[in-house]
């Protein structure tokens, strides 16, 4: 578990949830923490790349699109 459910409930309740189950929180969870994942995965590739042991902003906005 990388991201805390804490922040994920607070991140709904913000955005206007006024309850929230503890399966929708798990399921974000699990979705946030894939993209993520695949995301940083790609990043590292990138930096690999390029011959840098530095993943940089760059690379994760790359890797992002």
């Amino acid at each position: 578990m990388y991201i805390k459910r804490s922040a994920l409930k607070k991140l709904l309740k913000d955005n206007g949830a006024k309850r929230i189950s503890p399966a929708a929180i798990e399921e974000l969870e699990r979705y946030l923490e894939a993209y993520a994942i695949a995301i940083a995965k790609k990043a590292v590739l990138l930096a690999k790349h390029a011959k840098r042991r530095t993943v940089k902003k760059s690379d994760i906005r790359l890797a992002i699109k």
